[in-house]
C-alpha cells in the first residue's frame, strides 16, 4: 500500500492508553475523532494557511460533514499515527482526507471532512481570496498527483 506517499502530512505518534479504551478492549470511537482532530491542527494552520493571522482577518472554516470508516481495531498500548492530504477544493469548500495507521503501518481508519470557508462577520460560506485559494489549489494539485488507493465516501456536488 502507498498510504505514506499519498497522505504526505504526518502527525505525531499517539499511544493508546487505558482511558481511551471501552468495555470491548479497543479504542472508543470518541478517541478516533479526537486523534484525527488534533492531528489535523498543524496541517490546517501551517500547510493550508488557516493561521491566527488568517482568523484575525475575519475568516475561518466550519466543518460541514465528517465521516470515519473504522477498518481495524486499535488496541491498548498500540501506537497510531494520522496522515493527511487535501483531496479537493473549490472557492468555498475544502475536502480533507486522512488515514490512521498503527505501528505496523496497517490501516485502522479513514477520515474525511468537508469544511466551508466562512466570513465570520456573516457566519456564512464565502469565496476564498485569490492568494489564499491559489495556495490551496496548488497543494491539492500536488496531493492529487499522488494516487490514492482507498475508497472515499463524501461526495459534495459543488466539487
Amino acid at each position: 500500500m502507498t498510504i505514506q506517499l499519498t497522505f504526505p502530512y504526518r502527525s505525531k505518534p499517539i499511544a493508546i492508553k487505558n482511558n481511551m479504551c471501552d468495555q470491548n478492549g479497543h479504542m472508543n470511537v470518541l478517541y478516533y475523532s479526537q486523534i484525527f482532530g488534533e492531528g489535523i491542527e498543524d496541517f490546517y494552520a501551517t500547510t493550508l494557511g488557516f493561521s491566527a493571522e488568517y482568523f484575525d482577518s475575519g475568516f475561518s472554516s466550519f466543518t460541514l460533514e465528517d465521516n470515519i470508516k473504522y477498518v481495524k481495531e486499535c488496541l491498548l498500548d498500540e501506537v497510531v499515527v494520522t496522515r493527511y492530504r487535501l483531496h479537493r477544493v473549490n472557492k468555498k469548500l475544502i475536502h480533507l482526507t486522512a488515514v490512521m495507521l498503527n505501528q505496523k503501518d496497517q490501516l485502522c481508519a479513514i477520515y474525511e471532512t468537508v469544511l466551508g470557508h466562512i466570513d465570520m462577520n456573516t457566519r456564512k460560506t464565502t469565496p476564498m481570496s485569490g492568494p489564499f485559494f491559489d495556495n490551496l489549489y496548488q497543494i491539492m494539485q500536488e496531493h492529487n498527483q499522488l494516487v490514492i488507493d482507498i475508497p472515499l465516501r463524501l461526495g459534495v456536488k459543488e466539487f
